[in-house]
Parts: structure tokens; sequence; C-alpha cells
């Protein structure tokens, strides 16, 4: 019985209260059971009536809960949260509004983007009731609507958007359709808090010509780099060619450095052009390579 009066809107307390009035009842027909008095039997009566009207009129709403109450078809107030009485038979609460974060997870299958592409997007839309009143009056079944709207502005967003765009600006995408989805939801009372796209799924077919022309992009790339190497050091070549053209000493001091790490393994021979020894120093050339020759035993 309580779990039936707790759907409705009741309290431990109704029962409570309703309990001892019918208790009470028992009682003074018991007395005038003893004592052959009629009016006992009216008041037991009247008590027994009262005690089934408490849990219809004492109710309980939760911190996150808000009652619509109408008396005879109007609106009446909005309750709760808290402990409230309405008047039974008068007075009754025509829904029960939960105003916590909701979510409503949606799905657009096959739906056909900008480029002519299928694709399957599932989301999550978290949304919230921030008016009682409208909510209830507005619109007989806000869930469902809510479903729908987010589905029609889902398949809407897809249709708009080229199948690149979808998948590398997911969050420019959430950010288009919680503004489209909150705007049409406003007039409703309720609010759109954030959508988040989940997945974006594309035919097998396309997925790997996709992978193909990003791995030909990535091969490019390459390319386009190492191009840009050799180009970086041909202008150093160029610049280094410069600076030896004007300084012959540099020249000659870069290739005795490259003598001398030619001759850095032990035993190893090394084959010198004559003209590269000629436009060197032939005395300090020896010089370099008779200090790097082991000395005998």
């Amino acid at each position: 019985m309580y779990n039936y009066f707790k759907a409705n809107g009741g309290s431990r307390l109704s029962l409570v209260l309703a309990a001892t009035v019918l208790a009470f009842a028992a009682l003074v027909a018991w007395l005038a059971y003893d004592g052959s008095s009629r009016g006992g039997y009216a008041v037991a009566g009247g008590l027994a009536i009262v005690a089934f009207l408490i849990p219809q009129a004492i109710l309980v709403a939760g911190q996150w809960e808000r009652a619509v109450v109408l008396r005879l078809g109007k609106l009446s107030a909005i309750r709760g949260p808290g402990l409230f009485v309405i008047v039974p038979f008068i007075d009754e609460v025509a829904s029960w509004l939960d105003q916590r974060i909701q979510t409503t997870e949606i799905n657009a299958e096959k739906a056909l983007s900008k480029d002519t592409v299928p694709v399957n997007i599932d989301a999550i839309v978290f949304w919230q009731i921030h008016d009682p009143e409208r909510a209830a009056l507005e619109i007989s079944n806000y869930r469902q609507a809510i479903t729908q709207v987010a589905q029609t502005s889902l398949r809407e967003m897809v249709g708009s958007s080229l199948l690149s765009t979808l998948l590398s600006e997911r969050k420019q995408g959430d950010q288009l359709l919680r503004d489209e989805i909150g705007r049409k939801t406003a007039e409703w009372g309720v609010a759109v808090i954030s959508v988040e796209i989940k997945d974006i799924g594309v035919p097998p077919g396309l997925q790997d010509a996709m992978s193909r022309q990003a791995q030909a992009e990535r091969e490019r790339l390459a390319r386009v780099l190492l191009g840009q190497a050799e180009q970086e050091i041909a202008q150093k070549f160029v610049e280094a060619a410069d600076i030896y053209a004007r300084s012959p000493a540099a020249l000659q001091l870069r290739a005795m450095n490259i003598i001398y790490e030619t001759t850095k393994e032990r035993g190893a021979t090394i084959l010198i052009p004559t003209t590269m020894i000629d436009a060197m120093n032939p005395g300090a050339a020896m010089g370099i390579v008779a200090a790097t020759r082991p000395l005998p035993a």
C-alpha cells in the first residue's frame, strides 16, 4: 500500500496519520457498541472517511520533484518540494515533473551527408526542465517530443555538413545541435544543457578509401619535407662555397680536417688525389698523416 501511495505522491506521514485516525475510529466504534450509542457510530464513520482522505490530501514532493495541481480542471499551483496539502475531489495532481538532469539517446542511421555519403551517428542529449508549468501545459509528452526534435535536428545537421567536417569538427557539431535543439525545446520549458556525439560510422569501403587517401597524403608530405631539406642543404653548400672562395685558407683547413677525420681509423689506407694535395700545404698535410700513424714497436 505504501508503494502505491508513494507513486501517487503519498508519504509515510500521511499513512501514519491515516492509520492513527482509523485506529481512533475503531476505538470509538467499539465504545459505541458497548454503550449502545448511535452517535458513536456516526463519529466512527466520519473518522474512517477522514482516514481515507488523508493520504489523498497530504502529499510530499521530493527535492527534485514538482507537482502540477489542478483545481476543477484549472491550474492552481506548482507545488513542491516538501509537504503540501490539496483538497480531495476538488484538487488533483495532474503530473509529477522531475527537474534533475536527464539524458536522451538519439541516432541517425544511413543519413546522407552533404557529399552524399551515408553515415550512422549516435548522440546523447542532456536536458532539464526549468519551467514545470510550461512543460506540463504546453505539450502532452515532452520526453517523446525531445526525442523526435533531437533526431530531426541531427539528420538536418548531417545533411548540411560534409563528412570530413563531421569527422574533424565534432565539438562544433555538438554546439550546433545544442543550439538547434535548445531553440525548439525552450518553448516547452525544457533547457538543453549539452549534446555529445558518441560515434560516427562510415561504410567499410569508404573507410578503406579514406585510409589510402591518408597514407598518400602522408607520403606526399614526407616527399615535400625531404625536398625542402635538400633545398636547405644545397643553400648551405652554396653559402659555404662562397666563404671558401673568399678565403682559400679556410678551404685548406677544411681539407686538412677531412684528411684527419678519415685517418682516425688504424690501418686505414687513404688515397688522396694529387690535385687535392697540390691545393693544400703539402708539408702540413703530411705532418698530419704522420702524426696519425702508429709508432714502430
